[in-house]
């Protein structure tokens, strides 16, 4: 059980209410039963941490730090990202069935696609909520408000619609064809002989979410839901998803795209 430690009196309600959307117990204080990672709440929003105290607690922030920074800088439809999706002249609607923190939501929402983002933990959920709000899409009623970020941000993150809901659960609500490009990168457990350092939000996913075991029962119906093309990023030597070959693949230096192609991306006729 993950907690939502708030410790400031002014923000009891809004905790009261976040916990009681994503089924969350809320304190006061650090629980002594806690697991390693928690979720806090502050004024400067929802972070995960080790301790109260932590300087170096996991925050979705669409305003600055990395992800503005790949906004900016990051190639925009030269990415392979984009490339993959079919990002072209027809920018195509995108299902993001693990959206996690939102990382490759928001480069696809910058690149004017417009994305339904699904999170079935809760805590990841809820991150990635309050980032949101903080980058100017406060979606349903969210309860904390902030100050207005840049305009550019703002309109590239109300693109994206979240919903806190398993990717096996929604791909079951949804009709053949319906909807563009369905785009899945599940979380696997990490390989011990890698030599790369973790960064310190993906230990935090690792400790909370473990991996998506149930990857490859979720091709068959994202093929079958999407209309154009169905694309899953992998570990650059992964096998491919359900051992089912992509009709042909995008290599990076670390991960690679696996595009599942139907047909042209490209307006519905």
């Amino acid at each position: 059980m993950t907690w939502l430690i708030c410790g400031d009196s002014s923000l009891w309600s809004c905790a009261q209410q976040i916990a009681h959307y994503y089924q969350l117990k809320v304190n006061s204080d650090w629980p002594t039963e806690a697991q390693e990672y928690q979720l806090l709440l502050d004024h400067s929003g929802l972070s995960l941490a080790r301790s109260c105290s932590d300087k170096s607690r996991v925050q979705v922030d669409f305003c600055g730090g990395a992800n503005d920074h790949r906004r900016r800088f990051g190639g925009g439809k030269g990415q392979d990202i984009a490339k993959a999706v079919g990002v072209a002249s027809y920018v195509p609607q995108v299902a993001d069935l693990t959206a996690g923190l939102g990382r490759d939501a928001f480069v696809l929402a910058s690149l004017g696609c417009r994305v339904q983002a699904l999170e079935r933990h809760p805590v990841v959920a809820a991150l990635l909520a309050d980032g949101l709000a903080r980058a100017g899409n406060a979606q349903g009623e969210w309860p904390l408000s902030y100050e207005l970020p840049a305009e550019e941000v703002r309109q590239i993150a109300q693109r994206i619609r979240l919903q806190h809901i398993g990717a096996a659960q929604w791909l079951a609500q949804q009709r053949d064809d319906s909807i563009d490009v369905v785009y899945l990168d599940p979380m696997f457990a990490h390989d011990g002989r890698q030599k790369a350092q973790v960064k310190k939000d993906m230990q935090a996913f690792r400790s909370l979410v473990g991996s998506d075991d149930d990857a490859d029962e979720l091709l068959a119906e994202a093929l079958r839901v999407a209309r154009c093309r169905c694309v899953v990023k992998r570990a650059r030597k992964a096998a491919p998803l359900a051992q089912q070959q992509p009709t042909y693949e995008l290599v990076g230096k670390a991960n690679r795209f696996d595009v599942y192609a139907k047909r042209k991306v490209e307006a519905p006729h």
